[in-house]
């Protein structure tokens, strides 16, 4: 059974570019400036803007605390491409037990946490 994360966005047009130039997803379907699904290897990714669809009519709004990890190679070499493309972060790289992870935000402030393991 797939597994879909649902994120509220201000805007689907600008938070296309940033999961798919920034972070490797790739389009699966955009019918509507409201709603368009992308995936990354076995997640798919759900965006929708307030009001559209029924996921949006339910006063949503972007933000929040929860996320999604991606795992990554080169965790210095990803926060500098997105660093250089404008993108925010809530925190400096991290150094835990089982590796370095970084929370980074998408245009409309929904954290992705990035995490390189030891």
């Amino acid at each position: 059974m797939p597994v879909s994360v649902r994120y509220i966005v201000s805007n689907v047009d600008a938070a296309i570019p940033f999961y798919t130039d920034l972070l490797g997803f790739k389009v699966d379907m955009h019918p509507a400036p409201g709603f368009a699904a992308l995936s990354l290897g076995d997640l798919r990714l759900l965006l929708n803007h307030p009001g559209a669809g029924g996921a949006g009519q339910l006063s949503p709004e972007p933000g929040g605390w929860n996320r999604f990890q991606i795992e990554v190679e080169d965790i210095e070499a990803v926060v500098a491409k997105l660093r250089q493309a404008g993108a925010g972060f809530r925190s400096e790289i991290i150094q835990g037990n089982g590796g370095k992870q970084v929370l980074v935000e998408d245009p409309s402030g929904n954290a992705v946490e990035l995490f390189q393991p030891n």
